[in-house]
Order: C-alpha cells, then sequence, then structure tokens
C-alpha cells in the first residue's frame, strides 16, 4: 500500500490508489505539529481501504513544507560556519546585487549566520585543487572547543575550493563529529564552483536540518509500531523522491516539496492526454505555484527563497501569496490589498468557523455564491456564511475612506468582488512572468488547474491570457499528493570541472567527430560519479543497478559567467549552439567552449496502478456511441443538485449546481455552471463551456458570449 501525503498551509491531503480508482481523504493541516494531521490522515485511508492497513507493508510519500515554512519566518537552527579564514563575512557580501535597483534604502535580510557564529580555519585549497596549506591539528581542536562553547545546535562547513579537493572539510567533519550536531558539509551537498551560493545553500541545509530531522524521526516514530514496518519517503524539489533519512540530512532538497508533486502530476496528466504544451496552475489556501511545460518539467539552479539564493535542482516553479486563505486589508492609502499573509488552517478563513475574524478570498468566494456552504469537502464541513459576512463588515466598518473600493459599492457583495479581482490580478502576473516574460504564448498552452480553490478561478484567468482550455483533473484539490504518490525515485549529483572543449570539436558543426581521449575522459568522470550515486542508492536500500542514468553537461562560451545544460552525447556541441540561439538570440560556432559542471541524475521508476479510469473504458466498451451520448446527455441532468444565485461580471445569474460524480464523459455543461466534488469547486462562467472527456477531466473553454 502506497499513500501520497501533501501537507499545505490550510489542509493536509492523502491520496491512495484502489485497484485503478484513486482515493482522496482531505484533513486540516496541524502547524503545530504536522506530523498529526499527517497520521490522522493516513489512518483515516488506510482504515476505510479494502485492504486492511494492518496487512499490508504500507509506504508513505510525502510532501512537506516545514523546511520552507521555517526558512520563510526564520525559526530555524542557531548555525556555526566554518569557513576558510578571511571569507567568514562572504555570506553577508553576497553578489553585492541589489534586489531593487533604485531604492536608495535598501534593507537586506539579515544573515542566517550572525559574525560570533562565523569560525574562520587556516587552510587553503587553490582552483585546480592543489592543497597549499592544511588545517592543523591543534587549529581543528581548538575550533571544537570554540562551537561547543557557542551554543550551536548546527554546522554548516563550506571550505574554499573544496568541490576540487574535499580533504580539508572531510579533516575538520572528522574533528567535529564528536559534538553530535547534525553536520552540512558542501563537497557532499553541492560540489560546484560559486561559493557565495555554495556556502548560502550548505548554510540553509543546517539551518533546517535540526527541525526538519526531529520532524521526520516524530513521523517515522508515528508508524514505528506497524509489522510489516512503514517507510517513509519525501519528495524532492527537484521532481522526485527520495528516504526520510537522506531528506533529514539534506533538508535543503526539500524546498519546494509540495508544489514539485502538482507539476510531475500535471506532466503525467499531460502525457495522458497527448498535450505538448501545458501551464500548471496550483490554487490552494496559502499560495498559487505555476509552471511552464514545453515537454519535461525543467529544473533550474537560480531560485532564491526569503532572499537567499540555493544552488540545488528545483522545477522552475513560480509561487505568488495569493490562495484561498489571503487574507484582504487595506494599506496605508487605502488601497485594498490580498495576501501574502495567509489565514492558514488555524484559525483559517471566516467562514470555517474557527476564528477566524478577517476577510478571505475563499470568504469572497462563498459570497459570491461561487462556493456552496452545503457541499464544500463533500458535505461534510458546512461553510458559516453568517461568519463570512461578519467579517466584510467588520473590515468595512473599520475603513474611514470607502473610495478605496475603486467605485465598487460600499458593501459586502462589493468588497467580495474586490478581493477576487485583486487576487486574479496576483496570479495573472505570476503566469505572464512564466510565459509572456520568457517568450512563450499562452494562448498555445492548455491550463491544468488544481488545488482546492484553482477551479474557482481558472476561467476567469485563461480569458485574461486567452488561453483556449482549461483542464480540471479528477480530484483536484489532492491533484499535488496524486503527483507524489506517482514520483519516481531520484538521486541528482553533479562535480565542477571548469574543461576547455578541444578546438577540433568545438569547430565542427556536425557534433563530435573524433574525439581522441578527451570524450573518452568524460566518459569516465561520470562513470565514477555514477557508480557513487549507485552505491548510495543501495545503501539506503535500494536497487542502484536497475537506475536509469541521465547524463547532462553545463556548458558555456569561455569567458562567459552563465552556462546553459545540454544532454552529454558526441551531438552536445551542436546541441549548445543552438540552444544559445534559443535562449539568447545569437550563437558564435567558433568560439571557444567550456564545460563547467557535470551532472548526473539516476532515476528509479515506482509502481503506477493505473490511471483511474476503468470505470470510463467498460463504458465504453459495452455500449454504443449513440447510447453513449444519450447517457452522457442524461447524466448532466441528473447532477443538477440545486439551483442558486452566483455573481458573474456585473449581475446575479441563476445557475445550475452540478455534482461531479454523476457527470459521465461526454456530458456537456452551458455556463453560467458550478461543478461541486470533494476535493474542489469548478467554476464555469457564463461565456465558457464545459465537457467531460473520456478520462472524466473537465475541459472548459470559452463559447460565444450569450446575449
Amino acid at each position: 500500500m502506497r499513500i501520497g501525503v501533501d501537507t499545505g498551509g490550510t489542509f493536509t491531503d492523502c491520496v491512495i490508489f484502489e485497484g485503478s480508482e484513486v482515493r482522496v481523504f482531505k484533513l486540516f493541516s496541524t502547524p503545530d505539529d504536522p506530523a498529526r494531521g499527517i497520521t490522522e490522515g493516513v489512518a483515516a485511508l488506510a482504515g476505510a481501504s479494502v485492504h486492511p492497513a494492518e496487512a499490508a507493508a504500507v509506504e508513505i510519500i510525502h510532501g512537506t513544507t516545514v523546511g520552507t515554512n521555517s526558512l520563510l519566518e526564520r525559526r530555524g537552527a542557531r548555525v556555526a560556519l566554518v569557513t576558510t579564514a578571511g571569507f567568514e563575512d562572504l555570506i553577508d557580501i553576497g553578489r553585492q546585487a541589489r534586489p531593487q535597483l533604485y531604492d536608495l534604502d535598501v534593507r537586506r535580510e539579515p544573515s542566517l549566520v550572525p559574525r560570533p557564529m562565523r569560525f574562520g580555519v587556516r587552510e587553503r585549497t587553490v582552483a585546480g585543487g592543489n592543497a597549499l596549506l592544511r588545517p592543523s591539528a591543534f587549529e581543528l581542536a581548538r575550533l571544537r572547543r570554540r562551537i561547543a562553547a557557542s551554543g550551536a545546535e548546527s554546522i554548516a562547513l563550506c571550505f574554499l575550493f573544496s568541490y576540487a579537493n574535499p580533504d580539508h572539510e572531510r579533516a575538520a567533519a572528522r574533528a567535529l563529529r564528536g559534538l553530535g550536531l547534525p553536520i552540512s558539509i558542501s563537497h557532499e551537498i553541492l560540489p560546484e564552483f560559486r561559493e557565495y551560493e555554495r556556502v548560502s545553500t550548505v548554510v540553509i541545509n543546517a539551518y533546517l536540518a535540526p527541525r526538519l530531522g526531529a520532524y521526520l524521526a516524530r513521523l517515522e516514530a508515528a508508524f514505528g509500531d506497524r509489522k510489516p514496518p512503514t517507510r517513509v519517503f519525501v519528495m524532492q524539489s527537484s521532481g522526485g523522491i527520495t528516504t526520510a533519512a537522506r531528506a533529514a540530512r539534506e533538508p535543503v532538497h526539500t524546498l519546494l516539496s509540495g508544489p514539485a508533486g502538482g507539476v510531475m502530476a500535471t506532466a503525467w496528466l499531460a502525457r495522458q492526454l497527448g498535450l505538448d504544451r501545458a501551464i500548471s496552475f496550483d490554487m490552494g489556501g496559502t499560495s498559487t505555484d505555476v509552471c511552464l511545460l514545453d515537454g519535461p518539467p525543467r529544473t533550474t539552479r537560480e531560485t532564491t527563497l526569503g532572499g537567499l539564493p540555493v544552488a540545488v535542482p528545483v522545477l522552475d516553479i513560480h509561487s505568488v501569496g495569493a490562495g484561498g486563505g489571503s487574507l484582504a486589508r487595506l494599506d496605508a492609502g487605502g488601497a485594498l490589498r490580498v495576501g501574502p499573509e495567509s489565514a492558514g488552517a488555524q484559525p483559517g478563513p471566516a467562514c470555517y468557523g474557527r476564528g477566524g475574524v478577517r476577510p478571505t478570498v475563499t470568504d469572497a468566494d462563498l459570497l459570491l455564491g461561487r462556493l456552496d456552504p452545503d457541499y464544500f469537502l463533500g458535505g461534510t464541513f458546512r461553510l458559516d456564511l453568517a461568519a463570512a459576512r461578519q467579517a466584510f463588515t467588520e473590515l468595512m466598518r473599520q475603513s474611514r475612506r470607502p473610495a478605496a473600493f475603486d467605485r465598487a459599492p460600499a458593501t459586502a457583495l462589493g468588497l467580495a468582488r474586490g478581493i477576487v479581482a485583486v487576487a486574479n490580478a496576483t496570479m495573472e502576473r505570476a503566469l505572464r512572468l512564466i510565459s509572456v516574460e520568457r517568450g512563450h504564448d499562452p494562448r498555445d498552452f492548455s491550463l491544468v488547474s488544481f488545488g482546492g480553490a484553482g477551479g474557482l478561478h481558472a476561467a476567469a484567468l485563461a480569458r485574461s491570457l486567452g488561453v483556449e482550455q482549461v483542464i480540471v483533473p479528477r480530484n483536484p484539490g489532492a491533484f499535488s499528493a496524486l503527483g507524489i504518490l506517482l514520483s519516481d525515485i531520484v538521486r541528482d549529483v553533479s562535480q565542477s570541472v571548469l574543461l576547455p572543449v578541444p578546438s577540433p570539436i568545438e569547430s565542427s558543426k556536425s557534433g563530435i567527430r573524433s574525439s581522441g581521449g578527451w570524450f573518452d575522459d568524460l566518459n569516465r568522470r561520470f562513470g565514477t560519479l555514477e557508480r557513487a550515486a549507485r552505491d548510495q542508492l543501495r545503501r539506503e536500500g535500494f536497487d542502484g543497478a536497475v537506475a536509469r542514468a541521465e547524463r547532462r553537461l553545463d556548458v558555456r562560451y569561455a569567458g562567459q559567467s552563465y552556462e546553459l545544460p545540454v544532454p552529454f552525447n558526441r551531438d552536445f556541441v551542436r546541441r549548445f549552439h543552438a540552444d544559445h540561439e534559443q535562449a539568447y538570440g545569437h550563437a558564435q560556432a567558433g568560439h571557444a567552449l567550456e564545460i563547467v559542471n557535470l551532472r548526473l541524475r539516476l532515476v528509479i521508476e515506482t509502481p503506477k496502478f493505473g490511471t483511474g479510469n476503468s470505470k470510463v473504458e467498460n463504458r465504453k466498451s459495452t455500449a454504443g456511441i449513440g447510447n453513449r451520448k444519450k447517457r452522457a446527455r442524461e447524466s448532466a441532468g441528473r447532477a443538477v443538485v440545486r439551483q442558486k444565485q452566483v455573481w458573474f461580471d456585473n449581475r446575479l445569474w441563476k445557475t445550475p449546481v452540478y455534482d461531479r460524480e454523476r457527470l459521465q464523459a461526454g456530458a456537456r455543461l452551458t455556463g453560467p455552471a458550478v461543478v461541486v466534488e470533494y476535493s474542489s469547486t469548478t467554476l464555469v462562467p457564463p461565456d465558457f463551456e464545459c465537457r467531460v472527456d473520456e478520462f472524466l477531466n473537465l475541459i472548459i473553454s470559452r463559447r460565444e458570449r450569450p446575449r
């Protein structure tokens, strides 16, 4: 039994495969102890399974926000930074880039490591890897005493050029092991050049290690009494899963753990539907995460979080603070603001009746009729409409400037419309950033909408961007958990080499023809990386021999300060020139090239238990086309559970509410319509229509506007 778990700011989502069907369970997250929510959700889902959990081995694959929240909220460990003497302040100096170019009063976030917690060691390795000055035993013993007296809870170890020769880091790590503190070592976490990015990444890892390690230990202990035992895996930011033990040692790899699941689920759905281009739109309770896919999901190593660079591979996701729980307020100038502050799970939106008193996007959708109080979470949790109205009334009472609503009536309904408009504008900017601002036309893409709140806003965003169709998968409120469950085991390793490409090779337009020993040397270097990575997988209990290897090079023109990744093969030179021209508008075929990094990814595929569409296939095989169309039309009629007034544009529309579970493949709905289900609600505006495809996805597209 494999259970996918995604812990969000508001809800914890659990997903399990039952044969070819998917079962979902949602419960409120427990911010005081996220492990408690997971154990409760897994127990509820496994207990209702047709395969009793007590009789089956269980694997829990978990997407977590513990690391992300700890970093953003600055609630990590007290870190001791050990580095080469004279470079203690590198973490403050950084790249000297101004975050806001024309702001003369820029205030940077304080460093994660205060100055008294930085310790310099007299040692030096040069760029080529030769050791000029080795750390003495006396100095290492003194270093150990200083750290022991500092009150440090974690250690970050990063020496100059240790990616080329890690001997000094290993010696320092041996000397510090006896302190009993977690040690983050740069040549193990990020053996690449660019000292600032490397030290920042290692410090973040050390900052998070104690808290995430304790959290994962509690989670494993909660399932430790089961026979057979339960294994816990963690989703990585790169789109693959790893063991809980490794995630505890290297938590920097989990910073985008939850959003990565949604991207992997979108990629899986795109393959199922034969889509070449898709944009994932994940609107949850706290944030909205978007990612553009024009092939396999792309990774990047140029991510910043909380103003700090993180140079490990992460999926190219852009996040904004706009979600269902985003709080509305009026700023000092009287303008309406929504987010990034969120009501979270405790107390949550006002309509949850859990103590929230400030209006949120969810409260606005409820007042506008788009959410139905009787069908939230499949009718298991009733929304409090009166509490939502009271929150809006209180905000308007506190405001002394009715004009702040920008000509909208100073009523709860007018304020709700304003909140939705502001939240949509924030999410639209995020979608334009990953598409238009990177040279992509959003009209060429399908918008895959999921998350608990995604379906309520996707059609409006598609209208603004000119996107032709919105796809809402089954169980959209737990789609990220499904992606986590479908993800493979992944191990990413890298090594900086800074090797010039021989001139006969770089001048060949058709790639490498005669490489001599140079190409064989690259193969040997990759072979060394691969053997070490497969051994690591074996030590963690995996069959390293079955892992699929993917090799890539980071290549640049000599003298450049940035590089592009290309597959490692005899055609990599031509591929680099083509990719450079596509990315930057020019290429220099005769210019010298340099290989900066070797990158290796090992992938072990996990079991995939069908697509959850077997019932649809059975209907197709036992009925004729005419009968299917007739039943589809009848299913749409039978799926209506009520009629209600819903606000669209500038007036109320009489709108049918459909139960998605009753809609069969081929059913068509004409907007306006509201489609309710257990994990989410989907809105079909008056100028849109919706059909149910053969996989029971909702396909929403524009139609001629009704008169």
